[in-house]
């Protein structure tokens, strides 16, 4: 092989080892942003509704020509009857192409929301993890022991600041002397009012004997009954 030939190849081997370096990088980049590909879909849909009016305004033209010329000239009436067929099944297609364009990008932008969304977690995430690295769960126990003791503390306190001062008394013992004050104060009243009225002294009859007296009579009794027997035996 010539020097040339040598020379050639290297070049070209050499060039084609750059270009599929090139060609690496370009396919290694990375693709486009969420927001760059909501942009083209915006733009896209824009361009479309455009030409949906232009076809309909076409539409409305067909039919306008096609009603002027009628049964007097019905090659130039088909044919425009031709065009606006064509010109709605362009707006038919349309149609779909929009719908398919929004559903993308309501997906898109559906999936950007979610992706930021991660993303703020994940931050958040970080941020918890950072905090607590600096925290120590025997520090924690211990501050919370702390807490419950310092509250307990309040507590006696709040005890001991509303319980009252002096000595106590008995209720039993202050009722008892709430009633003789009472029934002194209505004994009281009376002695103003000129006191009870006098007891007589006479001995009233008792409404019932004595068990002995009747006793007595009994005996009586019987005895004159004996009598009377004894003078009927004689």
């Amino acid at each position: 092989m010539s020097k040339i030939s040598k020379l050639f190849k290297g070049s070209s081997s050499s060039s084609s080892s750059s270009s599929s370096k090139s060609k690496h990088h370009h396919r290694s980049r990375a693709g486009p942003s969420p927001q760059e590909a909501l942009h083209r879909l915006r733009e896209t849909e824009e361009m479309l509704t455009k030409k949906q009016d232009y076809l309909e305004k076409r539409i409305e033209q067909e039919i306008m020509t096609a009603k002027k010329h009628g049964t007097k000239n019905k090659r130039a009436a088909l044919q425009a009857l031709k065009r606006k067929k064509r010109f709605e099944q362009q707006l038919t297609q349309i149609d779909g192409t929009l719908s398919t364009i929004e559903f993308q990008r309501e997906a898109l932008e559906n999936s950007h929301t979610n992706t930021e969304v991660l993303k703020n977690m994940g931050f958040a995430a970080k941020a918890m993890k950072e905090v607590h690295q600096n925290m120590d769960l025997g520090k924690i126990d211990d501050l919370m022991q702390d807490i419950t003791e310092q509250q307990d503390v309040a507590q006696e306190i709040s005890d001991a600041i509303s319980r009252p001062f002096g000595k106590t008394f008995d209720e039993d013992e202050l009722l008892a002397e709430l009633e003789e004050l009472e029934q002194q104060d209505q004994e009281d009243t009376m002695k103003s009012m000129g006191g009870l009225p006098s007891v007589p002294n006479v001995k009233l009859p008792s409404s019932r004997p004595s068990q002995r007296t009747t006793t007595k009579k009994r005996v009586e009794e019987d005895e004159d009954d004996m009598r009377m027997l004894t003078s009927w035996a004689t």
